[in-house]
């Protein structure tokens, strides 16, 4: 039995294999039809000898692809916020980002030396007693002075940058552009479901006894437990929160602040870490 496929670069017909039982010999290797186009005359249909140019295999263990930022960053101290009013009259609420001594570049990391390209950049400037033996030795071997944090920010190219070299915000950041923010929001301690998750409250009167409790938390026998990730009361705040997408509004270089549209993670005097924004999908702004 002959089947005619319909296309001018391709043949024009091939034999399926016959519809008996294989060998003994055959069961080991399958054997695969192959609809790879081919340039010569010949019919492209060939055996395939495994599944592997079929079916992806999944071996070992699996690989996690880490992802990259849109550009190098830096880290800033959260000062407060205020009222910026902009040529045209409009006021708008913004977060005032200071910097103090650093954001130099501590480590240049490279696809071959650790597998990932990579610039380590270390902020705020501390005493040598502040930091371990291995810290100092780290810092002294890249040429730059003790400093508490160090965070990386991972990039696509690391062409440009090399240990010791100091990195100037008013070069990074221009007015308008968008950033995301990071840092440690502030703690609430020990909340109930209303604060912590906006959950409503119950009735206040008509004989009920259950104003600001949760409720059922579940079902009866069955499942006889109650879910993992539930809402309940807990410990609210003091955890690594980002947010994206906020405007640069002002870059003052005499003060060597940044104001930054909106409300960041933390209070006055916490560690914060600015990056460009990663901008995709529907979160394109439409100006």
């Amino acid at each position: 039995m002959e089947v005619s496929l319909m296309s001018s670069a391709r043949c024009s017909t091939f034999s399926p294999a016959p519809t008996r039982r294989p060998t003994a010999s055959l069961l080991a290797r399958p054997t695969f039809l192959s609809l790879r186009s081919s340039s010569s005359s010949s019919c492209p249909l060939r055996p395939l000898t495994s599944s592997v140019d079929v079916l992806p295999q999944r071996r070992g263990r699996r690989v996690t692809v880490m992802s990259m930022e849109a550009g190098i960053g830096v880290m800033g101290t959260k000062l407060g916020m205020m009222t910026y009013f902009e040529p045209d009259g409009t006021v708008v609420p913004v977060t005032v980002v200071g910097f103090r001594e650093g954001n130099i570049v501590s480590q240049v990391k490279t696809t071959a030396t650790d597998g990932y390209d990579a610039v380590q950049v270390g902020y705020r400037r501390v005493r040598d007693r502040k930091l371990t033996k291995p810290e100092l030795g780290h810092l002294e071997k890249a040429g730059a002075i003790p400093m508490r944090h160090l965070q990386e920010f991972r990039l696509q190219s690391v062409d440009g940058f090399e240990s010791g070299q100091r990195l100037i915000v008013e070069d990074i950041f221009k007015e308008g552009d968008l950033v995301d923010v990071s840092g440690n929001s502030i703690g609430k301690g020990f909340q109930g479901g209303i604060k912590r998750h906006n959950f409503r409250r119950g009735l206040m009167t008509h004989g009920s006894k259950s104003h600001r409790a949760l409720g059922s938390i579940g079902a009866g026998t069955t499942p006889g437990r109650v879910y993992k990730g539930k809402k309940m009361p807990g410990r609210m705040g003091g955890t690594k929160t980002k947010i994206r997408k906020l405007r640069v509004v002002k870059v003052d270089s005499e003060l060597r602040v940044v104001m930054i549209k909106g409300a960041v993670p933390g209070k006055p005097g916490n560690l914060l870490r600015i990056t460009p924004a990663k901008i995709v999908g529907k979160n394109i702004p439409k100006n």
